[in-house]
């Protein structure tokens, strides 16, 4: 087998095991990943509102870190803006949202349901989120009250800088 026929196997052998095995541990961090499969099973939002391409980083019960990758071929950008193409900032809060989702779909002591916004506080924007860019989407846990009532602090970040930023409150929908 030549060198180029061998890394050709090895690529492709690579490639499926890091998606047949996409949820095992990294051995080096101590955390999960997800893939948008295993996303689309514990989050109820489909296209065009499925907002999370992946989870990068998952601390069950703690944080997670969730990627969107933005492309000029969603159906916002076609009014929002003509000419200079802007993420929407209730789009960037919707994608951190969806992954803390992630967080408050897997806590066993929360009741199950659909989690929607219960408020939002010291919500920041800081940079726009434009076609190419890709945001890194952080969520960390604050607080669980009643078993229905979650508070969590969220950054989204393009390029390590800041997009927007703020406090994400959720409550369990009767």
């Amino acid at each position: 087998m030549s060198t180029s026929e061998k890394t050709t196997t090895d690529s492709a052998q690579t490639t499926e095991n890091s998606s047949t095995q996409p949820n095992q541990d990294t051995g080096t961090t101590g955390v999960n990943i997800m893939t948008i499969e295993e996303i689309h099973k514990l989050l109820p939002h489909r296209y065009p509102f499925a907002l999370v391409d992946g989870i990068i980083e998952y601390v069950p019960g703690e944080r997670a870190v969730g990627i969107k990758n933005v492309t000029f071929n969603e159906p916002h950008f076609q009014g929002h803006f003509p000419g200079r193409p802007i993420m929407p900032g209730v789009l960037i809060i919707e994608a951190m949202a969806q992954v803390a989702g992630i967080v408050f779909a897997q806590m066993p002591e929360l009741q199950k349901g659909l989690f929607v916004f219960a408020g939002m506080d010291k919500v920041r924007f800081r940079r726009p989120v434009v076609p190419g860019d890709q945001l890194i989407l952080k969520t960390e846990l604050l607080s669980v009250k009643g078993g229905k009532f979650g508070k969590v602090q969220g950054l989204a970040e393009v390029d390590g800088q800041k997009a927007a930023e703020g406090n994400l409150m959720f409550s369990i929908m009767d």
